[in-house]
């Protein structure tokens, strides 16, 4: 009873809050805004208005709203002034010139918005806007305009159709979202953070960040070489974590160490937000949905399944970089670019009125990449950081990116020469594409004799997402696809493994460069081509990434001559490596020793304190102290369940 009292004050103190947020934005509207309503969606405030000229003829307007009320406005035409669909449809091919290439129109009868997808969305903004201005004043409904894929996707073509049939939940749930965010916040005098996964380890990243007001998780990852599920899984049992009590999930990207524990949030009742950037969304439900393939081939029991991703996309929040944004009543979130993989961000969080701000670093590249810009440094204010340490061991010094791209050159050279097979276990984010675009310059350059270059796993459908999303992508890249007329994604090289009878063409076949998944060799094809390639002593396995302690890939790496694995028949053989095995690095979508240490100078303003995860105990610690002695920053290294108290 005293329970449903608390809740019913609650509620009415959200009601009266709500209201003073609505009567300052009609205050401040212009008198000739012929207002419908005021609704909040989840962070934003969405004002409907009946003269959709307001929106088109008015930028001016939502910025100054902006930042007044410092909330994401957005303005959207009533359903009374749309236009109907055919003839919005005649009026869109009328205004967006043919060069566009406009492939498909849908409609959200929810949020009055036409969805335009188009092989060059450029051309449907128009200059500064005015070509999606021109939609709105003629039609009324609200252009939201997507990339057509060069490459056909499943995954993104599954995304944007569970978000449009869906669309009515999803404005419920933005309802619910937006009543908790803008609502009342108490006195916040303390932030803490409890590790529940991913410090002193590689894998199940997963925190939890507390204040008065707030509790929220950034990451839920898995460790897909755990062993059981203590060791696999996040601790979530914490005594200071409950589901029902969870504002918000924070992603930093997309790799399954940091996003695969997520559906089961939904699985055991969450119903919140995850908020990350497009890019991560797209890949992490790819990397979520093949994990739960395998385990299924593999007979492994998942406390999840693919309606709980589903789940995940209905409830996700998408965010740019740059982008400021209410996840709570407390706490902002900016994400920034981290030079990992596509779309993987550092996370800022303003906390209070800013009486403290942490940076979650996430995974991070702190060099340029062919395949991304290096890690953003400048922040606003930062007093606490948590920063990964995957190679913050001081022997951790890898060659540089050229000598790395002539070394594995070098190796495919010999191995094509004496008639062998190169396979290389790639992870199918990041890893894959970045040797994708070296393979095919040195190629085309004649630096490299052609040949057959075949992706396996879920390498093609991952790369489809990278060229839907080249706003990622580095600046050379992005010169080359659109100024270039060049995109080496789509190069004739390539070619996409699609069943088991290629790849017995491929195992039998002429000398080639086969990329496939798993990166660490804990499932998937990278496994079988291991077992059909590995006695040969004409082929080499490469490998370009991080292998886990306690994966297949970890024990040939360290020299283990013999294996025992299931062959096709279910029965246990015993596999003798005569293949050549080759480590190079310098390919890592993780900083160096070196650069993490140049971060941590550069990082502005300096922050108070420095966490470090997401690393083995001993690279952990002596990235922590090295930090310490070098810049005199206070650091600590938690272990699971450890909590820290950041004010």
């Amino acid at each position: 009873m005293a329970s449903n009292t608390k809740n019913n004050e609650i509620k009415l103190e959200e009601e009266i809050l709500l209201e003073e947020i609505k009567t300052r934005i009609i205050k401040k509207l212009p008198e000739e805004v012929k207002l419908a309503n005021i609704e909040f969606e989840g962070p934003e405030v969405v004002i409907y208005t009946k003269n959709p000229d307001i929106i088109a003829d008015n930028g001016d307007l939502i910025r100054t709203l902006a930042k007044d009320l410092r909330k994401r406005i957005i303005i959207r035409s009533d359903k009374s002034v749309l236009l109907d669909k055919e003839e919005t449809i005649a009026k869109i091919e009328e205004i967006v010139p043919e060069d566009a290439q406009i492939t498909n129109i849908q409609f959200d009868k929810v949020t009055n918005e036409v969805v335009i997808e188009a092989v060059k969305p450029g051309l449907v903004i128009g200059k500064f806007g005015v070509t999606s201005r021109e939609i709105v004043r003629n039609t009324g409904w609200a252009p939201k305009i997507l990339r057509t894929p060069p490459i056909p996707s499943e995954i993104i073509g599954r995304i944007r159709n569970t978000t449009l049939n869906n669309s009515k939940d999803r404005k419920k749930f933005l309802h619910k979202l937006g009543a908790r965010i803008h609502g009342r916040k108490h006195e916040n005098d303390w932030v803490r953070l409890t590790a529940m996964g991913g410090f002193k380890e590689v894998g199940r990243s997963c925190m939890l960040l507390q204040t008065p007001n707030s509790r929220v998780l950034l990451d839920c990852g898995v460790n897909v070489a755990g062993r059981d599920d203590k060791s696999s899984y996040p601790v979530l049992n914490a005594p200071e974590f409950r589901i029902e009590d969870l504002d918000a999930v924070v992603l930093s990207h997309a790799h399954l160490d940091h996003c695969g524990f997520i559906p089961y949030l939904y699985h055991y009742g969450y119903e919140g937000p995850v908020y990350c950037t497009t890019a991560t969304r797209d890949l992490s439900v790819l990397l979520q949905m093949d994990y739960i393939d395998i385990a299924h081939r593999e007979n492994k029991k998942l406390d999840f399944n693919s309606v709980d991703v589903k789940e995940m996309i209905k409830h996700t929040i998408t965010l740019d970089y740059g982008e400021v944004t209410d996840i709570s009543t407390d706490i902002k979130l900016t994400l920034h670019n981290a030079g990992h993989i596509l779309g993987s961000a550092m996370c800022h969080l303003h906390i209070g009125d800013g009486s403290h701000n942490m940076l979650y670093t996430g995974d991070f590249k702190y060099e340029r990449s062919r395949l991304l810009e290096p890690a953003t440094t400048r922040f606003p204010r930062v007093e606490s950081c948590v920063m990964e340490s995957t190679y913050g061991g001081h022997e951790d010094i890898t060659p540089s990116r050229n000598n790395a791209e002539k070394e594995l050159m070098k190796t495919i050279y010999k191995t094509i020469k004496r008639g062998g097979k190169v396979i290389v276990p790639v992870f199918a984010v990041g890893r894959a594409q970045e040797l994708m675009i070296v393979l095919e310059e040195y190629m085309r350059h004649g630096m490299l004799d052609e040949v057959p270059i075949h992706l396996d796993g879920m390498i093609w459908e991952a790369t489809a997402v990278h060229t839907a999303r080249p706003e990622f992508l580095s600046k050379d890249l992005r010169d080359q696809i659109f100024h270039q007329g060049r995109n080496p994604f789509i190069a004739e090289s390539f070619n996409k493994v699609q069943n088991n009878a290629e790849r017995e063409q491929i195992v039998e076949g002429e000398p080639c460069v086969i990329l496939s998944t798993s990166g660490m060799l804990t499932g998937g094809n990278s496994v079988e081509y291991f077992k059909w390639l590995c006695e040969d002593p004409r082929n080499t396995m490469v490998f370009v990434g991080y292998q886990s302690e306690g994966s297949l890939g970890r024990r040939i790496q360290r020299g283990h001559k013999e294996f025992p694995l299931e062959d096709r028949d279910g029965k246990t053989k015993v596999y003798k490596v005569n293949m050549e095995i080759k480590t190079i690095e310098g390919f890592s979508g993780h900083s160096n020793r070196r650069q993490l240490m140049e971060f941590a100078k550069r990082l502005h303003p300096r922050p108070d304190k420095i966490i470090t995860c997401h690393g083995d105990p001993y690279k952990t610690v002596d990235l922590a102290s090295s930090i310490h002695r070098s810049y005199k920053i206070e650091t600590k290294t938690p272990l699971i369940l450890d909590a820290v108290r950041l004010q």
